[in-house]
């Protein structure tokens, strides 16, 4: 069988699709897709929040994940004005990164959404 190659984009909407469906499990969303499972698997290592939808809606931890250890978001105490700057320049820099990616995956799924959308004219 040929090795199949998926863009990021592809692999990025898998997994935001599998944590943020209902109930949805690994085979399933796998089946959906026509992937294998332990592919869908290393995706959701790779690119996953660590976060999923329970089938009631509401947000839980991801079984497959382990929790990500909590950091401190405040420095040593004894932190010079300078180094604090430039620890939370750093972390500006690091959401405004992690702000695009989110807007970046909020686009494929709103064209995900409308491709299935006209998809589904049985």
């Amino acid at each position: 069988m040929a090795r199949k190659n998926y863009s990021e984009e592809f692999r990025r909407a898998a997994v935001d699709l599998y944590e943020s469906t209902p109930g949805a499990t690994v085979r399933g969303i796998a089946e959906d897709l026509g992937i294998v499972r332990g592919t869908l698997r290393q995706w959701l290592e790779a690119f996953g929040t660590g976060k999923k939808t329970a089938a009631d809606g509401t947000l839980t931890s991801s079984p497959l994940q382990p929790k990500p250890a909590v950091s401190s978001p405040a420095g040593p105490v004894d932190e010079s004005p300078q180094h604090k700057v430039a620890r939370l320049e750093s972390r500006v820099r690091e959401l405004e990164v992690e702000n695009t990616k989110l807007a970046s995956e909020r686009e494929i799924l709103q064209k995900a959404a409308k491709y299935f959308a006209g998809e589904t004219r049985w």
